[in-house]
This record gives C-alpha cells, sequence and structure tokens, in this order.
C-alpha cells in the first residue's frame, strides 16, 4: 500500500516526491554525519548520501523544468532546493579537496533545515508550478538568477567552515602558512641547502581557513557577476541600471560585507579568528539578503505569497 502510494506520487508529482525523498536522505544523513566525527569509517556513507541528494535534486529541478516549461528557479520553492543544490555540490567538491567530517557535519544541517522549510511551511500553491510573471520572461533569468543563487551557495558555505574554525583548535593559535590561493609549501634554511621547498602538514583549523577563503573569494566573484548581469536585466525590463530596491540594496551590502573581508585578509594581512568572525556575520548577512528582505513583502523582486507576505528569489 505504501510502495502504491509512492509509485503513484512519483508518476503524478515527481517534484514533490523527490523534494520529500530529499528531506528523508538528509534526516538520514545528519546523525550520520555526527558520527562520522568519532568514527570515520562513516565518512563513506555520508558521501554517498550526499551524492544521492544532489543527483535527486538535480533530477527534481530537471522534472520541473520540464513541466514548467521554465528554468525552475522562479519562486521560493525552487529556489531554496537550488540553493541546496549548490551547498551539497560545493560539499562535495571541498571533501574532495580535504577529506574530513567536519565539512558534512557542518552542511548538512544547514541543508536539512533548508528542505524542511520547503517541504512543510511553505503553502502548498508556491510549490506548485506557475507561469513566470512578464518581468522574468527573459533569458537573463537563468544567467542572473542562478549566478546568483551559486554565489549565495559558495558564500554560505564559506562562512559556515569560517565558523568550525572558531570552535576547533581553538586553544592553539592560528597562523595560516598557506599563501591566499592554499598553497602548502614555505621555505626553510640548513647548513647544506637554502630555500628548499618542504610540505608542511596543515592543523585542521588551517585547512578548513583555505577552503573557507577560496569558497567566499569563489562565491564573491558570482556575486558581482550576479549584480553586473541584473543590472542589464533590470535596464531591459525596467528602463533603469539600478532603483535601489530593498533585494538590490541588500545585495550591494552583502557585496560590500565581503569585499570588505576580502580586503582585511588580503591587504591588511587578517589572519586567524578575526576574519573567520567577519565571514560567520556575513552568514546572517546572506540570511537577511536571501530571505529577510523577501519577507518584508516590497519592491521588484517579489512575485510568490508565503504566510501572506511576498517573497521569491
Amino acid at each position: 500500500m505504501i510502495f502504491n502510494n509512492l509509485l503513484k506520487n512519483l508518476i503524478y508529482d515527481p517534484v514533490l516526491f523527490l523534494g520529500i525523498l530529499v528531506f528523508y536522505l538528509l534526516l538520514l544523513n545528519f546523525p550520520i554525519s555526527l558520527f562520522a566525527l568519532f568514527n570515520k569509517r562513516a565518512v563513506s556513507y555520508v558521501r554517498f548520501i550526499s551524492i544521492l541528494v544532489n543527483l535527486s535534486i538535480s533530477l527534481q529541478l530537471i522534472s520541473r523544468w520540464y513541466i514548467s516549461d521554465h528554468f525552475p528557479i522562479s519562486n521560493l520553492y525552487e529556489s531554496l532546493y537550488f540553493l541546496v543544490w549548490g551547498i551539497s555540490l560545493g560539499q562535495l567538491i571541498i571533501e574532495k579537496e580535504y577529506r574530513t567530517p567536519i565539512i558534512a557535519s557542518i552542511a548538512t544541517p544547514i541543508e536539512l533545515l533548508t528542505v524542511a522549510f520547503a517541504c512543510f511551511v511553505l503553502p502548498e500553491d508556491l510549490k506548485l508550478s506557475s507561469s513566470l510573471v512578464p518581468a522574468l520572461r527573459s533569458s537573463w533569468l537563468i544567467m542572473h538568477v542562478s549566478v546568483v543563487m551559486l554565489s549565495y551557495s559558495a558564500l554560505i558555505i564559506g562562512s559556515l567552515l569560517s565558523t568550525s574554525v572558531l570552535f576547533i583548535n581553538k586553544s592553539q593559535p592560528l597562523q595560516i602558512r598557506s599563501s591566499s590561493t592554499g598553497i602548502g609549501a614555505y621555505n626553510i634554511s640548513n647548513n647544506y641547502l637554502n630555500n628548499i621547498n618542504e610540505p608542511i602538514k596543515f592543523s585542521h583549523s588551517e585547512e578548513l581557513d583555505t577552503l573557507s577563503y577560496r569558497s567566499i573569494l569563489i562565491g564573491f566573484v558570482l556575486l558581482t557577476l550576479g549584480l553586473i548581469t541584473g543590472a542589464i536585466w533590470a535596464n531591459e525590463a525596467w528602463g533603469t541600471w539600478w532603483s535601489w530596491d530593498p533585494k538590490e540594496t541588500w545585495a550591494f551590502i552583502s557585496w560590500l560585507f565581503y569585499a570588505a573581508y576580502l580586503h582585511m585578509r588580503i591587504s591588511k594581512g587578517w589572519q586567524g579568528r578575526r576574519p573567520a568572525i567577519l565571514a560567520t556575520v556575513g552568514f546572517f548577512v546572506i540570511l537577511i539578503c536571501y530571505l529577510g528582505v523577501n519577507f518584508l513583502g516590497i519592491g521588484l523582486h517579489s512575485y510568490g505569497w508565503i504566510f501572506g507576505i511576498l517573497g521569491s528569489f
């Protein structure tokens, strides 16, 4: 009976079915990712489930694209899953660079909360596919919105990794010994040879700090591209490059915030926990930009209802 219901849901509403499936996969992966912190044999299971999550969301977005005949990022439900897709993809890429259960234990709770919000908090009307409003019927929908959402994913991952730096090896001084691109080598001298490059072993904090920096740098570049493409699209749709819409304003605030982070890190030589604190605050800045502004229900970027309040991407 249960199998028949699941089969019917898969056939008649594959998007919602896959959305629920992703929730249960993440619900399963959450305790396993925490267990993997103490037993590394569970790491392979965590990675396998994370791959299933990413593939399931990919299939869900493709299904919505096929059903709606437009890129599936036009309302809050779709953008939440696209955000989780970006975070899970970033998680898998980072884990390929640095194999540690810490990354999954950080990313999985955020992914789970986001999917739970999309599945059980959003009203049913907002989950359904609908025709695009005139302002969104443009090829810029893919070029602008997808880039911005991917920038949110990268910035969220980078900020969460920075938060972990504040709690891991906190009794030890954090002095970054790699370059800003994460190349782990330094010069030493002895009686026989000078300037020999030798690899050094980094602590968890130093590895995570480097990965955080790189994630934020990628997110910042994507956010810059998002602002540029958004300005071009706004000029085509509304006849103005910039209107100080609340969404535009907070996107610019987010850009300034992470620009300050990169400036302090590159030009001022900030290392260790000071930039980690700054990046942690950045997580809440992105949260306000992505969700908080939309809950106000004002501006040109609101297209869907939630709790009687407008909200979109």
